[in-house]
């Protein structure tokens, strides 16, 4: 496979690839298990977290990299690092997902999903921490929220607009077997220490077209200039065995402010997996994060590892991070980053 060019962003350079001459479009740059993947950048290096791991190694797992192309599981020895050791009263050990990072006045708030003991749902929770390696703690002894008559509540985002507010962004878990509601993604304001959330949540989009099937899920806010545009994923996340591909995808809505409200695009989605000799094979990309390096934008998504085949390898979903590109005010997925040529 040839590597050609290099994406230079102040003090970060970046491998880049093309998808010409048969070389896949996308590349994972984490070949292990890290689904619904966050990265936070913090100084001269990037911190990535993920879903809890398998067989209870760690509540809150974190990768690092200094380039977004090499990645490297944080561990003391044989232990995985892990950025929430002790978890709340409230919560369940093994169920805790999608976590994600705010840096505050005070330090940094830990953003988690986590199942709750007394209801026995996933719901929201949050901890702090003065450094984002963790140990990030919490003394509460309830979750922040947990939409109990609606299935649940997973997958929260925070989000600060340019004048300082933080807004956190969530979706019910109605797909839940045991509800098989409709779900929503709702907004509700955060508090200044992005430790809880006040007034009333407001519901900003549902699954209503086909494409999203029963769910959508995994809100991610970006503001650009004067506009807003919300990026979520939809579908069943899974691969089966009866799947020829994972219907896993990721799409936008375009949003009048931070509160909404929000319009689903027409060219949704703009991410879907795919299986095609001459740029690869890509099943289930989903559960984005968009950050920002030296003025531009990238995204990073999880997606199933597969055979040369393209067929389910495994039980792994493998971290991938892309070129956040923008046309017209539509974002576009660009060309992924690739991992270090072998030596």
């Amino acid at each position: 496979m040839k590597y050609f060019g290099i994406i230079v962003l102040g003090a970060f350079a970046f491998a880049a690839h093309g998808s010409n001459k048969g070389e896949p479009a996308f590349v994972p740059v984490l070949s292990t298990d890290f689904p619904d993947p966050f990265i936070f950048r913090n100084g001269t290096e990037f911190l990535a977290y993920a879903t809890n791991a398998s067989a209870d190694r760690a509540n809150v797992p974190m990768a690092r990299s200094t380039n977004l192309v090499d990645w490297k599981l944080l561990a003391e020895g044989d232990k995985l690092h892990d950025a929430m050791p002790q978890l709340p009263s409230w919560v369940k050990r093994g169920l805790t997902w999608a976590p994600e990072v705010l840096k505050t006045q005070d330090g940094f708030v830990l953003h988690f999903t986590a199942r709750d003991k007394k209801s026995d749902l996933q719901c929201l929770g949050t901890a702090f921490s003065v450094s984002p390696m963790g140990p990030f703690t919490s003394t509460a002894d309830r979750p922040v929220i947990c939409q109990t008559d609606l299935g649940g509540t997973i997958d929260s985002h925070a989000f600060r607009d340019t004048d300082g507010q933080f807004y956190l962004y969530y979706k019910n878990d109605g797909n839940n077997p045991q509800f098989k509601k409709p779900t929503d993604i709702y907004v509700q304001r955060l508090t200044p220490d992005g430790l809880n959330v006040v007034g009333e949540a407001t519901p900003l989009l549902r699954n209503d077209t086909s494409w999203e099937a029963h769910v959508i899920e995994a809100p991610t806010m970006v503001r650009r200039g004067d506009s807003y545009v919300m990026f979520y994923s939809a579908n069943h996340y899974g691969w089966e065995t009866h799947q020829r591909l994972s219907p896993y995808a990721i799409g936008y809505a375009t949003c009048e402010g931070p509160m909404g409200p929000c319009k689903d695009a027409s060219n949704n989605p703009i991410l879907n997996s795919y299986n095609d000799r001459k740029v690869g094979c890509l099943s289930g990309p989903g559960h984005q994060s968009v950050f920002d390096v030296g003025g531009r934008q990238f995204i990073s998504f999880h997606a199933w590892a597969a055979t040369k085949g393209c067929r389910k390898f495994d039980n792994k979903r493998y971290m991938y991070i892309a070129p956040l590109l923008w046309k017209d005010g539509k974002p576009q997925i660009g060309v992924s980053l690739r991992p270090a040529a072998p030596k």
